[in-house]
């Protein structure tokens, strides 16, 4: 069930109805209707699925209580058995295809050709008639890798004693489940959310509703228009015929995949986090204005904010962070951004990206320590010039490993590149216009229109109807008629 569609929206009005019709006294009633209407959020997708997303929310609750319960050592042993458990999971319904197709297949079939023919003829059978039609039934949960992350954020916080267990198995599985941030986050640590669960605001309380309807607004607008402009215009026309354009249609592609991404997947948290408060309950701002960033470091700590923190808490600092030397600090950078890379999708192309992350911002900490600091306003300037250059052209690799496209691919786009002779053909004032709008709208990230929303609060509550009403019908008559879904869903 996507955001922008008419099923979500007539769900989503029966929810928010019944939510605020509710007395807050009946407080069990209020939080059986929120783990109903994620359950069936979710299983309008996959019912099965929405029961293995309660059994992880079940077993982790089961090992954070132990956990709290323990002493020290068995503590130790427990939280490495939970995580171990969720990466098993994780991996299983993920990362299985590409260990056997892309991983294990190519070894195997040289140590088999080294064995001899019939030893090649024997693996082929069996990759044939068992392997390959196994991995072909393991189908990917939407939004395991955002709930897994929770789930393990939450064991090891109260392994840590940074976090505490839910008073019930209920208002854990309602954290790990809110429909809001399901699919694609933001990544909320049960120390955020786990409180607003347990004691759920009450009827009477009192509601940004300018800055949700402005987020919900603001995301559809990115979703619908600017975001499916540039991938209909110029990313998957560029990327389905790369062997046959040139470097202005590259370029322009490059500029259009980055706006494009950013355009989708802050489309989607904002719009998670409106709706979220809309019923009363606040996630965590996940995107800062990341495409004027003056360092890569400064984009990590503004893109998919929950997730470059949950990396730098959960992976980075255990790893030993940068307490143990240059050498294992820029060792610990990338392996952070490889493993990131491969959180992101399994296959080479993730990696790679998140390989040349890591090695970006081990060779930047490297100059940044040597170098003197400039503040001259030219220099920030060509410095935020070149870091949005550097980043989109790391997600060409993205982009590739996200189609499936590979070696060949990235031979193709890259090669696009050096075509400097090739006129453009994706080249339109509409295109360059749409392009630099989602550009801008960093501009209203994070807090910035605090006024604005301020404003809209102060106007009665039938005129901020209309308004936002009248908003609604604007952006769908600019939109396509049909919407796909966001890219993020698939991780």
């Amino acid at each position: 069930m996507l955001f922008p569609t008419t099923e979500f929206a007539l769900f989503y009005a029966v929810v928010l109805l019944l939510w605020w019709t509710i007395p807050a006294r009946w407080r069990l009633a209020r939080k059986l209707l929120l783990l109903a209407a994620s359950l069936f959020f979710y299983a309008w997708w996959s019912c099965r699925f929405a029961l293995l997303l309660v059994a992880v929310a079940l077993v982790n609750h089961a090992f954070a209580l132990a956990i709290d319960r323990a002493e020290e050592a068995r503590r130790r042993r427990l939280v490495r058995l939970a995580v171990v458990a969720d990466v098993a999971l994780l991996a299983l319904f993920k990362y299985a295809g590409f260990l056997v197709v892309d991983a294990l297949h190519p070894l195997l079939l040289a140590l088999c050709r080294a064995i001899g023919p019939g030893a090649v003829q024997a693996f082929a059978a069996f990759q044939t008639d068992h392997a390959f039609p196994l991995v072909a039934q393991i189908v990917l949960p939407i939004g395991i890798s955002f709930y897994t992350f929770q789930a393990i954020a939450y064991v090891v916080d109260v392994a840590r004693g940074a976090g505490r267990p839910a008073r019930s198995a209920l208002d854990f599985v309602n954290c790990l489940a809110f429909f809001p941030k399901l699919c694609a986050g933001p990544i909320a640590r049960p120390g955020e959310l786990l409180p607003q669960m347990e004691e759920p605001p009450a009827a009477d309380a009192r509601i940004d509703s300018g800055r949700a309807l402005w987020l919900v607004l603001a995301g559809l607008f990115k979703k619908t228009v600017l975001a499916n402009y540039l991938a209909e215009r110029l990313v998957n026309p560029f990327f389905d015929h790369a062997d046959a354009l040139g470097a202005a249609d590259a370029l322009l592609a490059g500029w259009g995949y980055a706006v494009q991404l950013y355009l989708d997947f802050s489309a989607y948290t904002d719009m998670a986090v409106g709706l979220a408060l809309l019923l009363g309950f606040t996630l965590p701002v996940n995107f800062d204005a990341p495409y004027f960033s003056r360092t890569l470091q400064e984009f990590w700590r503004r893109w998919h904010i929950s997730l470059s923190s949950w990396l730098r808490d959960y992976l980075y600092i255990p790893l030993g962070g940068s307490r143990r030397g240059a050498a294992r600090t820029y060792l610990n950078l990338f392996l952070t951004m490889l493993l990131g890379g491969l959180w992101h999708g399994a296959g080479w192309m993730f990696l790679l990206w998140g390989g040349l992350h890591g090695a970006y911002l081990a060779a930047e900490r490297f100059a940044l320590r040597r170098l003197p600091a400039v503040s001259a306003a030219p220099v920030r300037f060509l410095q935020r010039v070149w870091i949005f250059h550097v980043v989109a052209c790391l997600w060409l690799f993205f982009r590739l490993g996200t189609g499936g496209l590979g070696l060949q691919g990235a031979g193709e786009v890259f090669g696009a590149f050096a075509r400097t002779s090739v006129p453009a053909c994706l080249f339109t004032w509409t295109a360059v216009a749409v392009l630099a709008t989602g550009f801008l709208c960093q501009l209203a990230d994070a807090h910035r229109p605090r006024a604005l929303w301020n404003r809209f609060n102060r106007l009665p509550a039938a005129v901020q109807g209309i308004v936002a009403a009248a908003l609604l019908v604007a952006i769908l008559g600019l939109g396509p008629t049909g919407v796909p879904a966001f890219i993020y869903f698939q991780f």
